[in-house]
């Protein structure tokens, strides 16, 4: 199976959790011993009220946070060791999207492929197909300052897909956006899922998790298990 980043490059590793243990100061674990392989071509919903601990693990997968004991290893890489490694091949979806606001949609979206090596004559037209699929119609060569919350989601998704990555880690990633563009987005991840992408998603819209995901990691759990 080729894998989903830019030219065939990236390997469709497995994202492996073992014995994965995450506290604050002397407090009890948010997340205990936790075990868990996110295969590639498969989407993985995070379920659970809030302080369950979903956004806790999407940070340490996305290596915003490091785990009090226990790895992840992506293929052979242990991502809190080499995370620059590791996250070349990841897009990320926040819930809270700090996004520069000096920019507009297209200039993020140019900026993201020149840093990864990744720009060339045909760019162009890529943005604007993949700002055209999630529906930022509306000023996308204005400011990202000046955007409303449905816009900078829209562009958060485009900028987490436009470098091809191969996992995707998303924090409730169809907050704020309309039925069409929720629609638009749910279309491409199911395409990046059947390409061979890894997607790990939390979300408080039960049916899109349902609908999208081939399993549920139900974090209420003392240890958290499939359900789906």
């Amino acid at each position: 199976m080729s894998g989903h980043a830019s030219a065939g490059n990236a390997t469709p590793d497995a994202l492996v959790v073992d014995d994965l243990t995450k506290r604050y100061g002397q407090g009890e674990a948010v997340i205990a011993s936790l075990d868990w392989t996110f295969g590639s071509g498969t989407a993985t919903g995070l379920i659970g009220p809030n302080g369950s601990g979903k956004t806790t693990l999407l940070r340490l997968l996305s290596t915003l946070a490091f785990p009090t004991s226990g790895t992840v290893r992506y293929g052979d890489l242990d991502i809190h060791a080499h995370p620059y490694r590791f996250l070349a091949h990841v897009g990320l979806v926040y819930a809270e999207p700090e996004l520069p606001a000096h920019l507009s949609a297209i200039e993020l979206l140019t900026w993201i492929l020149r840093e990864r090596g990744q720009y060339d004559e045909h760019s162009a037209d890529r943005i604007g197909e993949l700002l055209d699929t999630v529906r930022l119609d509306e000023r996308r060569a204005n400011l990202i300052g000046t955007y409303s919350s449905g816009m900078l989601q829209k562009t958060q998704v485009a900028a987490a897909l436009i470098a091809e990555p191969h996992v995707l880690l998303m924090d409730e990633p169809f907050r704020g956006l309309d039925t069409e563009s929720t629609a638009a987005v749910f279309d491409l991840l199911n395409t990046f899922k059947a390409d061979g992408g890894l997607v790990v998603v939390s979300s408080h819209d039960h049916t899109l998790i349902d609908d999208l995901c081939d399993a549920l990691l139900d974090m209420r759990a003392p240890q958290p298990a499939p359900v789906k």
